[in-house]
């Protein structure tokens, strides 16, 4: 099952000064009504009498993995079920794995449809069902990640094997994959035998945003949806690098070293020669801090031209990224600087995936995610782990959120709401979280 985290929860020391005060516009909020969250969120449970208010146009989110959109009968249960349930926004995954849940241009099919008749077009039911219902629909985007470990792709056309040198190389095989082609079989073997062994912080096989024909790859995907869909919004995930032991491939030590050399004095540059001569991770040895500035820009680099392409071709749209909650893991581990994003005016909504079960650590989170946003006029909508934590707890956060001032929740995942296990043993997360957190109803987002 597909899994979402965030690998550090702990708030990071830069923001410390903004994690003492909650963001103070939530003040200016304009309110339309007023939710009474329950304590115990079964029928009947004793009530809590703290009044939490209710933004104008809240965001009530699903995340919907890509396993809710193999069939019609799937996403016609899933749009009945978020909208009876009180959701007014599906963020559905349409781009998992370097594969295509919709009529794509540049990728091939999903082979989870393959017993599904040609025509058959999730997104475009989705959009359908959705929109026919009042929902908006987000098209969620898998942006790095490519590949799943145990099940690599067999189609010919499908980016692992048609570009295998586009694949993100790790720093520990760096020097032995540096002369070795990509298309001998060993070079991808040897990747996916290192991330094997280091499933703790991997999800599988990843492509490097520094590789400028990657970065295209993207855009041109993005484009392709943005012109044939009447999408609501589209959504960024995994914009970043894999963990700090990525990308040592060949084309990106060679395009850190043709960002590097500019900044470098004569003689510099002259030694920088000679040490690549014996070790090609030279540069990124010696410079290790530029090194994090030039993957962070690869990374802003991408995000930028596809917000701007967006805009350009349908304003209305709203281009959102789901982030790493730590800002400090993700600037320095994942180098995706989405506060940044925030302030630079490329991004709409940060939805920063504060997955942990503890609410102190989770407002903290959100707490430094709004303050970010709203100082430079820009959204965020708060991203609940449900995956881990009961209904309560996930009613709770949705009510600490709007304290905040967030503009909205998602919750990962509808897929997890919908099925039965330890933390929902009825198969009724959904429902609890309407009777406690949702009674109200707000206007369709716009």
């Amino acid at each position: 099952m597909y899994c979402r985290y965030d690998f550090e929860e702990r708030p990071s020391p830069r923001n410390r000064s903004h994690q003492i005060v909650r963001w103070l516009g939530v003040t200016a909020l304009a309110f339309v009504a007023f939710a009474w969250p329950h304590s115990d969120a079964r029928e009947g449970g004793k009530a809590n009498r703290l009044r939490v208010a209710l933004p104008v146009n809240e965001v009530r989110a699903l995340w919907v993995v890509r396993n809710t959109l193999t069939s019609p009968e799937k996403i016609h249960n899933m749009v009945e079920r978020a909208s009876a349930a009180g959701f007014n926004t599906l963020i559905v995954q349409v781009r998992g794995r370097g594969d295509a849940y919709y009529k794509s241009r540049w990728e091939p099919r999903a082979i989870e449809l393959k017993d599904q008749p040609k025509d058959f077009d999730p997104l475009a039911l989705t959009l359908a069902e959705a929109h026919g219902r009042g929902l908006k629909v987000h098209a969620w985007l898998n942006t790095s990640l490519l590949a799943n470990l145990d099940a690599l792709p067999a189609d010919p056309n499908h980016v692992y094997n048609r570009h295998p040198e586009w694949l993100a190389v790790p720093r520990a095989v760096a020097s032995e994959l540096f002369s070795m082609s990509p298309g001998d079989a060993l070079y991808r073997q040897r990747i996916v035998e290192w991330s094997k062994a280091n499933r703790g912080e991997l999800e599988g096989v990843y492509t490097g945003p520094a590789n400028s024909k990657v970065r295209e790859h993207i855009y041109r995907i993005w484009m392709d949806i943005i012109q044939k869909y009447p999408v609501d919004g589209m959504h960024f995930d995994y914009v970043r690098f894999a963990s700090p032991d990525f990308d040592y491939s060949r084309t990106s030590l060679k395009a850190f070293r043709k960002w590097l050399e500019p900044q470098l004095s004569k003689s510099e540059q002259t030694a920088l020669k000679q040490a690549l001569k014996q070790n090609p991770l030279a540069a990124t040895e010696k410079y290790t801090a530029k090194f994090g500035d030039f993957q962070r820009a690869q990374v802003t680099t991408l995000v930028e031209r596809i917000y701007h392409a967006v805009k350009r071709r349908r304003p209305d749209v709203i281009v959102s990224a789901a982030v790493f909650a730590n800002d400090e893991n993700a600037f320095t581990r994942r180098f995706q600087d989405w506060r940044r994003w925030l302030r630079m005016d490329i991004l709409d909504v940060a939805c920063p995936m504060a997955y942990t079960p503890d609410t102190t650590i989770f407002q903290k989170q959100i707490e430094v995610a709004t303050s970010t946003a709203h100082a430079a006029g820009r959204r965020v909508w708060a991203g609940i782990g449900a995956y881990r934590i009961p209904a309560e707890s996930a009613v709770e956060k949705i009510n600490t959120a709007r304290t905040i001032g967030a503009d909205g929740i998602i919750l990962f995942s509808y897929d997890f709401t919908t099925t039965t296990s330890t933390l929902n043993p009825q198969g009724d997360y959904l429902e609890r979280v309407r009777r406690a957190a949702f009674a109200s109803p707000v206007p369709t987002p716009k």
